[in-house]
């Protein structure tokens, strides 16, 4: 039996245990200390975000966003429909009511179905949530000149595309607020983390308060408002601090192996890979394809014959039961390419030889 291959597995860059060894030293495995501060200063140098803070997870940084700007009761939040939903349950977590806008030909958020909800719409969303979606930037520039139109908030959820950009600026860094994960099969970890962006300090602070249980200024525990157990540990801090040394190398790798897949099925007629937009550098943290004849599920079971681990596209969000009954502006694009599409092994450990005998073992589906 071959070695299993996942789909994108943790990597490390070589310094992550002599950082975890410095924080045992200090007996400072609590949340905060030394390492979530370096941390959170490599995130601001590497893209270029004003402030920055360390917290549990993508999904607590997309919650701490909604709360400080006052998302609530009966808001409405736009949001990609193609995407995690990990990107959409903050938005119920502030009982408030999401409103999926879908894709364009880029696989992410159109800017033109945004722009035409928002002019048709009765009610004024709060937000827009949107997903940079494996890695490749959205059209995010149009999107930002559309919410600012309007007087929208801007949430960037830049999960899975650390390291990617636009015209130079990194993805993350062009709304009020940006995020970004660190779980395990993210092109850098910390097994489980997450960082909010911002260019304001009085919303980070705000945040920050907000991540640590929302206690007052007192020498004792005093409350006014509610709180979270949000702050990242300084243990997986340190395993980040490690990663970071390591990003360039990683989305390097990546593209890398991207390009591979697409030398290896170019003559695949049937095969089309997400788009890069003009302009913009993906991370490429997932390759992704659809097919126009064969099945995703008949191309999973033979990878998974041969110890290959692969995955269908993102649900979207509005044919998921639990969002049965939300507001939408959809034109089909995004079920379109859940119906035919699949996420290939992208893990950067993979050899070129690994995504030769994977694109062969597709071509068998592909040309049977």
């Amino acid at each position: 039996m071959n070695k299993r291959i996942f789909l994108s597995a943790p990597d490390m860059g070589g310094n992550e245990l002599k950082y975890i060894e410095e924080v045992f030293q200090s007996n400072y495995i609590a949340p905060l200390g030394e390492y979530v501060d370096k941390f959170e200063e490599q995130i601001k140098n590497y893209t270029k975000a004003p402030y920055a803070l360390a917290v549990s997870s993508g999904t607590a940084a997309i919650h701490l966003a909604l709360r400080v700007l006052g998302v609530g009761r009966g808001d409405d939040v736009l949001a990609s429909t193609f995407t995690f939903i990990g990107s959409i349950t903050p938005i119920l977590y502030q009982n408030a009511n999401p409103v999926f806008i879908d894709s364009d030909n880029s696989w992410n958020l159109s800017p033109v179905l945004l722009e035409e909800y928002l002019q048709k719409c009765t009610k004024k969303p709060k937000a827009l949530i949107v997903t940079h979606l494996y890695g490749m930037s959205a059209d995010i520039e149009n999107i930002a000149l559309i919410c600012k139109k309007y007087d929208i908030y801007l949430i960037e959820d830049a999960a899975e595309s650390l390291g990617a950009s636009f015209k130079e600026k990194h993805t993350g860094t062009f709304g009020d607020f940006g995020i970004y994960s660190f779980n395990g099969n993210k092109i850098i970890t910390t097994s489980g983390g997450g960082m909010l962006v911002s260019a304001k300090k009085e919303w980070i602070e705000k945040a920050l308060f907000y991540a640590t249980q929302a206690k007052e200024d007192y020498s004792h525990y005093e409350h006014t408002e509610y709180g979270y157990n949000y702050r990242m540990s300084n243990v997986l801090a340190a395993i980040g601090v490690g990663q970071m040394e390591v990003i360039e190398e990683r989305v390097k790798k990546k593209r890398t192996i991207f390009q591979w897949y697409n030398d290896a099925l170019s003559d695949v007629d049937e095969i089309r890979f997400m788009p890069e937009l003009e302009q913009s550098r993906g991370n490429r943290w997932l390759t992704t394809l659809t097919f126009q004849k064969s099945t995703y599920e008949d191309v999973i079971r033979a990878l998974a014959s041969i110890n290959v681990e692969s995955r269908p596209l993102w649900k979207p969000m509005h044919l998921q039961p639990l969002f049965k009954d939300s507001k939408t502006m959809i034109d089909g694009t995004s079920q379109k390419l859940f119906e035919k599409g699949l996420c290939l092994a992208s893990s950067t450990t993979l050899t070129q030889g690994d995504v030769v005998r994977i694109s062969t073992k597709i071509k068998e589906i592909c040309c049977s």
